[in-house]
């Protein structure tokens, strides 16, 4: 009768150089563009030069609270702000807010439009506001608070986020169709609001 060959088994040794390469392939996949990233942030290169949004982008985290604006709304703002009497240009914006949540369409009940005004409103534009614009909410403004962190005088438009967050700040002589465009892109990214 005939044995079988007795097993052989395999020696244990140093890894392959095949094995070091593929884990070192492994590890290259997921944290080279962790790295790359990284360097890029920290050393500004290969940041593009282009955007997408029209206004000025507000990116410290400063909420309507930290520019003397009370209130809040659990949906996205456009927000006007005015530190002086709300004339002309002023009014003009609180129109332009107003037809921009309409321009949504079917996002529109996403958003809100609001007025923080440092001074009383004129009694005749009061109830304007009161019979054509039943929707709009109105803030108190702190104008000292708002002039020290703004530092503009003139009205601005402000796009805010659920969580009360700055996101855009507009002058006033801003295109609605820029604030629309970048309003519908903020909604379209966002899952809140």
């Amino acid at each position: 009768m005939a044995t079988a060959p007795p097993l052989s088994v395999p020696k244990r040794g140093k890894p392959t150089a095949r094995g070091r390469l593929q884990l070192i392939l492994i590890l290259l996949v997921v944290l080279g563009p962790m790295i790359l990233a990284t360097c890029m942030y920290k050393l500004q290169f290969w940041v593009p030069d282009g955007r997408s949004y029209h206004g000025a982008m507000i990116g410290n985290g400063e909420s309507r609270a930290d520019i003397g604006i009370a209130g809040e709304d659990e949906r996205w703002q456009l927000l006007v702000s005015a530190p002086e009497a709300c004339a002309e240009e002023c009014q003009r914006l609180v129109y332009l807010v107003r037809q921009i949540q309409v321009g949504l369409g079917r996002d529109a009940s996403r958003a809100s439009h609001a007025l923080a005004a440092a001074q009383p409103l004129a009694s005749d534009y009061q109830a304007l506001l009161g019979r054509e614009y039943p929707q709009l909410q109105r803030y108190p403004l702190d104008a000292q608070r708002y002039l020290q962190k703004v530092g503009e005088t003139g009205p601005q438009l402000w796009i805010v986020d659920p969580h009360g967050n700055l996101v855009l700040r507009y002058d006033g002589k801003v295109n609605g169709k820029h604030v629309l465009d970048d309003l519908r892109h903020l909604l379209k990214l966002s899952n809140i609001g």
